[in-house]
């Protein structure tokens, strides 16, 4: 049997690549969610890649809301830059200041230090890359790459997820064995009850009769049985055990949720035929253990 590790529904994955003029880099996030949604963010022209990403996307993300955001900067970002300077604007703050000089008294000296405070002196362009040069082979591979590194990220955060869902299974089982091995004692229990109460009804001069006590029990023992449920039980935490470990390529997250919702259903009959308080507070238990169960899923594909 194939193995494939279950995945969590978060994630964060990004890769960069020169492409034509451009430095194209791609970091793609992703969140728990019932289905698949896949929400890009572009750069003005190149909405036309859109299908292509969600395309790439769905064939490496079964479940989750996916997060892609595309950016750009220039690829050469060495040699010689000019920033051009806005002489008028310039000479008008420098006359300014001098006249704020005579006619206030002040001191100092308006140099290049002060004027350089003034911003709006200097007009620095940036070479912006040309989006329209851009194909689906440009950018592929660099979303490739960041789709590698989610889904390494998704595996070891499902790693941890496993192994807290695999603890929760070794509880519920736990809690079984304890209660099959209650389910006859409140029987015998019982039946001691029974003979008890009749005994004191009658008077100590009258025996009970035995059989009339077998038969009651007998009833109570049919209507009480949780054999079956206990069975299933077990049976749906052994499906669950074996789904974890083996995976599947498009996740496990609904066929776990759908498990878990059978658990639930099995430990609620339990309950209802409980008739002690030992069975009673290990039913409880169970249904926090299968609770927490259903938490973790919620993150799992």
């Amino acid at each position: 049997m194939s193995t494939l590790p279950i995945r969590s529904m978060t994630g964060f994955g990004s890769a960069e690549a020169v492409a034509g003029s451009s430095r194209v880099r791609i970091e793609i996030r992703t969140v728990n969610h019932r289905y698949l949604k896949v929400q890009s963010h572009l750069p003005a022209g190149l909405e036309a890649l859109q299908p292509a990403f969600e395309r790439w996307i769905r064939s490496e993300v079964a479940r989750g809301h996916v997060s892609l955001t595309l950016s750009l900067e220039p690829a050469d970002t060495e040699g010689d830059w000019t920033v051009p300077v806005q002489m008028d604007r310039a000479r008008a703050y420098r006359d300014a200041l001098r006249r704020l000089q005579d006619q206030l008294g002040l001191g100092g000296s308006v140099d290049v230090a002060l004027l350089a405070g003034f911003r709006d002196i200097f007009q620095p362009t940036e070479r912006e890359p040309v989006p329209d040069a851009l194909s689906e082979e440009d950018v592929e591979p660099v979303l490739r790459a960041a789709l590698t590194r989610l889904g390494a990220m998704r595996v070891e955060e499902g790693q941890r997820l496993a192994s807290d869902l695999e603890s929760r299974l070794g509880a519920m089982e736990d809690q079984l064995v304890r209660i099959r091995d209650a389910a006859p004692r409140r029987l015998l229990a019982e039946r001691d009850r029974l003979r008890e109460r009749i005994q004191e009804l009658l008077g100590a001069d009258i025996p009970v009769d035995e059989e009339r006590i077998a038969r009651e029990v007998a009833h109570l023992a049919d209507r009480w049985d949780i054999h079956e449920e206990l069975v299933r039980l077990s049976s749906h935490i052994q499906m669950f055990r074996e789904t974890l470990e083996s995976g599947a390529a498009d996740g496990v997250g609904k066929r776990f949720g759908f498990i878990a919702q059978e658990m639930l259903r099995e430990v609620n009959t339990i309950g209802s035929k409980a008739n002690d308080a030992e069975i009673a507070a290990r039913v409880v238990t169970l249904k926090e253990e299968v609770e927490r169960l259903r938490e973790q899923l919620e993150n799992v594909e």
